[in-house]
């Protein structure tokens, strides 16, 4: 599929759902990595069958916030993410994966994988899929480039794909992924999705901002360029004028047509 690229004006379109998803359960876990305890919230949604089958939304949160970002957070792209997980009926997860500094580093990497499985345990789960904005839309590239077989889909927002060329928060980067870019470059490398397109076999969303100076979007716009190239399905939605944020409708835009790439379902 050709890549969809989608070069808009800023301003906003008005789009009204109901986030209809049950009351937030705050769970807990001991991580199998280092036996620490940590948590994920888990919503269900309203027509949830414990008989039936369900597909689960991961949502990872920003830097300087935690597993409620998702679930409470009023702000477009928390807010676009809750609205669709519930027209789809999806259980929705919001995990900390070592909260406030984690960029997805060796130990969240190994907690978002045994969300997983506790989930299938707990649930039937069809198809699980990943949504994130800034921090989180860069985890999420990185966990589809590490564990592609886990992951149905990905709908990233003003995330980065290059960890080696990235220059904001170093310190909280260097503590999660064990040492400086000049110390440990190939854990930088392993977890920047650029180096690695063949990974992404999955529908991919991509929104960017062509002023964020927070988290660049060169990037991820070298990586949507290389998955056209490989005919991919791929949205990338680029706001030439934008900075680093994602609104209500492309927010829903880029989810929804994951969704219903992966889902094989028609387009709206």
């Amino acid at each position: 599929m050709r890549l969809l690229m989608i070069l808009l004006s800023l301003s906003t379109v008005s789009i009204t759902w109901a986030a209809n998803l049950g009351d937030p359960r705050d769970l807990t876990f001991t991580a199998t990595v280092d036996g620490t305890t940590q948590n994920y919230v888990e919503m269900l949604p309203e027509h949830f069958d414990a008989a039936r089958e369900h597909h689960a939304l991961i949502a990872l949160h920003g830097h300087g916030s935690d597993r409620w970002q998702y679930v409470r957070d009023p702000r477009d792209e928390c807010r676009g993410v809750r609205d669709v997980a519930a027209e789809y009926e999806m259980i929705f997860l919001s995990p900390d994966y070592r909260a406030t500094t984690s960029w997805m580093g060796p130990k969240a990497e190994a907690d978002v994988v045994q969300i997983i499985a506790e989930v299938k345990k707990r649930h039937q789960i069809g198809k699980v899929f990943l949504a994130g904005g800034s921090m989180g839309g860069s985890s999420v590239l990185t966990f589809a480039a590490l564990h592609p077989d886990l992951i149905a889909g990905v709908s990233s927002q003003n995330g980065t794909a290059n960890h080696l060329e990235y220059e904001n928060f170093q310190e909280a980067i260097a503590a999660s992924f064990g040492g400086t870019k000049a110390e440990i470059p190939e854990e930088y490398k392993k977890r920047s999705a650029e180096y690695w397109p063949e990974k992404f076999t999955m529908p991919l969303a991509l929104t960017v901002g062509g002023q964020d100076a927070l988290v660049p979007p060169q990037s991820v716009l070298r990586l949507a360029h290389i998955l056209e190239k490989l005919n991919r399905r791929v949205l990338l939605i680029c706001r030439e004028n934008g900075g680093h944020s994602t609104d209500y409708a492309d927010t829903t835009e880029a989810l929804e047509f994951v969704l219903r790439n992966a889902l094989r379902l028609p387009a709206q």
